[in-house]
C-alpha cells in the first residue's frame, strides 16, 4: 500500500501542476493566458522535478506506465508490481486532473474552444498523421526511458541528490525539443486518465474528448518505453 499511495500521488501532483499550468496557458481570462508553449514545458519539467522528489525516496517515482513497463522488460523492476503501480498511475492522474478542473472552474464557461478545453486534459497533434504522430511518441518515449536510466546509473545507490530536478530537465528538453508535433504525452497514465476525467467531468461547452486520437498517446509511449529501455540496456549493459 505504501508503494501504491506514493505512485498515486506522485503522479497527481504530476499531473496537477502539469495539466494545470496547461489550464493556465490556454482557459480564457487566465492570468496566464497566451503566455505561450515555453511556460508549458517549463511547468511540466517543474512539475515532474516536484512529483520525484515528492515520493522518489518511496516507490521510485515511476509515475509513468511507459517507464514501469520498460523497467520491467529489462529486468529492473518486477513484473508482478507493474499492475499496481500502473493502477496507482491512472487513479493519480484522474485525481489529478480533477483538481485542475476544480482549480479553474470559473474559467470553463469563459472559454468558448473545445478544443482548448480539451487540450487541458489530453493532448492533440499539430499535423494528425497517425504514423507520424505515432513515431513522435515513441521517439519523445525513448529519450524519456533511455535518460532515465542514464541518471539512474549515474548516482549513488538511496540517493535522491539532484537526479529528481535533472530529470525535470530532461523532460524540459524533450517538450522543448520533441514536443511540437504532438504536445509530447510520452506517458499513457497523463493522457488517457485526464481524458476520461474530462470525458466524466461536467465541464461547460467541452464537446468530445477525442478518443479517436486517443490510441496514439498510449500505444507510441509504451513502445518507446520499451525502445528506450532495450537501447540503453543494449548499448551500456545491465
Amino acid at each position: 500500500m505504501k508503494l501504491f499511495t506514493a505512485e498515486l500521488v506522485g503522479t497527481m501532483l504530476l499531473i496537477l501542476l502539469g495539466d494545470g499550468v496547461v489550464a493556465g496557458v490556454l482557459l480564457s481570462k487566465s492570468k496566464a493566458e497566451k503566455s505561450g508553449w515555453i511556460v508549458i514545458t517549463t511547468g511540466w519539467a517543474l512539475a515532474v522535478a516536484m512529483a520525484v522528489y515528492a515520493v522518489g525516496r518511496i516507490s521510485g517515482a515511476h509515475l509513468n506506465p511507459a517507464v514501469t513497463l520498460g523497467l520491467a522488460a529489462v529486468g529492473k523492476f518486477p513484473w508482478g508490481e507493474a499492475p499496481v503501480y500502473i493502477l496507482a498511475q491512472m487513479i493519480g492522474a484522474f485525481l489529478g486532473a480533477a483538481l485542475v478542473w476544480l482549480a479553474y472552474l470559473a474559467h470553463w464557461e469563459q472559454t468558448p474552444s473545445e478544443d482548448l478545453k480539451l487540450a487541458v486534459f489530453s493532448t492533440a497533434p499539430a499535423i494528425r498523421r497517425t504514423v507520424a504522430n505515432l513515431l513522435t511518441e515513441i521517439i519523445g518515449t525513448s529519450v524519456l526511458v533511455f535518460g532515465v536510466l542514464a541518471l539512474g546509473a549515474n548516482k549513488a545507490p538511496n540517493d535522491t541528490g539532484l537526479t529528481p530536478l535533472l530529470v525535470g530537465f530532461l523532460v524540459w528538453a524533450i517538450g522543448l525539443s520533441l514536443g511540437g508535433p504532438t504536445g509530447y504525452a510520452i506517458n499513457p497514465a497523463r493522457d488517457l486518465a485526464p481524458r476520461i476525467a474530462h470525458a466524466l467531468l461536467p465541464i461547460a461547452g467541452k464537446g468530445d474528448s477525442g478518443w479517436g486520437y486517443s490510441w496514439v498517446p498510449v500505444v507510441g509511449p509504451v513502445v518507446g518505453g520499451f525502445v528506450g529501455a532495450f537501447v540503453y540496456v543494449g548499448v551500456f549493459g545491465a
